[in-house]
């Protein structure tokens, strides 16, 4: 049976600092280190036969910290289709002084609507097209040959594949939280549906 793993990224330097972030290349805290160090401990069990990632570092990071110690390491694939949803203007601001600045009201649109994006970046509703495709073409094909697969990527990203797994409609995925370095575990039937979940929290 076909195994998809989702893992948000640990906890990055804009992160703990409350900028948003999108495609900025921002490394990992130490938090955010040993995060993806757990995510590894609580997935120690599968055994991948392949591993998808973003352009970004941080994700990256998080992916090597996952499959340290691994033999045979399986191979990596890295595509900007996973990367984070794009900020736009906002990309490097402080989320409170933003809020400030524009409105808490304004503020939450552009971060909580589905198709609302914020000043020359992405909604959440175009993050999902560029991800979902690539899902379905790679992704998905390694998960209909029955692969083990890891995803390591980014909020949006994951809320989008997530929102086609699970069927979640525009609200419910904008109130999805996804948490740092915690797995999301899928068994796939061979047609591409999820037969069964489970978030592994430490």
């Amino acid at each position: 049976m076909a195994t998809l793993v989702l893992v948000r990224h640990g906890q990055s330097l804009w992160n703990l600092e409350n900028r948003f972030t999108g495609w900025v290349d921002v490394p990992l805290t130490e938090l955010g280190r040993q995060e993806a160090r757990r995510a590894g401990e609580l997935v120690a069990d599968v055994s991948f036969d392949v591993a998808y990632t973003s352009t970004l570092s941080r994700a990256q990071e998080t992916l090597d910290a996952i499959l340290a110690g691994r033999a045979p390491r399986p191979p990596v694939i890295r595509d900007s289709a996973l990367n984070e949803r794009h900020y736009g203007d906002l990309q490097g601001l402080n989320k409170a002084d933003t809020a400030k600045r524009y409105g808490e009201a304004q503020v939450k649109i552009w971060r909580r609507s589905y198709d609302v994006a914020p000043p020359n970046g992405e909604s959440l509703e175009m993050t999902a097209k560029r991800t979902l495709p690539f899902f379905e073409r790679a992704i998905g094909g390694d998960l209909r040959q029955g692969k083990r697969v890891l995803v390591v990527a980014h909020g949006n990203s994951i809320r989008s594949i997530v929102m086609k797994l699970d069927g979640l409609s525009e609200e419910q995925v904008v109130a999805l939280e996804l948490e740092t370095g915690v797995p999301w575990v899928y068994e796939m039937s061979p047609e591409g549906t999820a037969l069964s979940k489970n978030i592994r929290r430490p």
